[in-house]
């Protein structure tokens, strides 16, 4: 694994904000978790808490004291060829048009059929790059160029549960109900946030993420399942 040059920045009284270059990749990425569990496991008895981005890494510490020149020393201890365990999991989702309301206006805008943007869109395997604005929001990398859109200039305020977006270069879930500016062409039953679950959000940075077609019929299938708890999602697990 490729060693990067690591830039180090007290943020705030008790926090360090280690950054990479600024480029959404996927050696990056990897590096990155590959350092937040480095991190973790060294100070697995402090109570420090670790956040990553698409190039930084922030480190907090509210008990205790962790240098500068302790986490680059670290940094060079990493691995250079260790492989991490992630999962690829396989979600559902309908992209009927009552689901896909911006599936019209850019059938119109990337001069694609309807049918030839759903087809792109299912093509390709997604690596989880972030999460956030909203708790579990997934940031999907690696989508084809010919679907490539920017986010409205002026954001939905009422975009459903489970939406399924494109926005720039990425495409994304929303978790919940919430205003949203992405162009949104389908829809998940799947729960990706919940509270009351241990962790909220299954899905966690460096997984991998492929789109399923689905019709209207499996997608009310499927949500019966899930409100009675037996529904199970695909995944597989890999190293990479």
């Amino acid at each position: 694994m490729k060693s990067y040059d690591l830039k180090y920045k007290r943020f705030g009284g008790n926090s360090i904000l280690i950054e990479w270059p600024p480029t959404i990749d996927d050696s990056i990425l990897k590096n990155i978790l590959l350092f937040k569990s480095y991190i973790d496991k060294k100070y697995v008895n402090l109570k420090i808490y670790t956040k990553t981005s698409y190039n930084s890494l922030l480190v907090t510490y509210p008990n205790e004291i962790i240098k500068v020149l302790e986490l680059r020393s670290l940094y060079k201890n990493l691995e250079p060829l260790k492989k991490q365990s992630f999962n690829k999991w396989e979600i559902p989702v309908c992209y009927d048009i009552d689901f896909g309301k911006d599936l019209m206006f850019l059938r119109k805008k990337l001069s694609l059929e309807i049918e030839e943007i759903i087809s792109i869109h299912i093509s390709k395997e997604y690596r989880v790059f972030n999460l956030g604005f909203l708790p579990g929001f997934l940031y999907l990398g690696g989508m084809d160029k010919r679907i490539h859109y920017p986010r409205k200039n002026s954001p939905s305020l009422d975009i459903e549960k489970g939406s399924v977006g494109i926005g720039g270069f990425q495409t994304g879930i929303y978790p919940n109900q919430s205003p949203g500016g992405w162009n949104i062409i389908g829809k998940t039953p799947i729960n990706l946030f919940d509270i009351e679950m241990t962790p909220p959000c299954f899905i966690k940075a460096g997984d991998k993420v492929k789109f399923v077609s689905i019709s209207k019929k499996e997608y009310g299938l499927i949500l019966i399942q899930i409100q009675s708890n037996i529904y199970e999602l695909k995944k597989t697990v890999f190293n990479d």
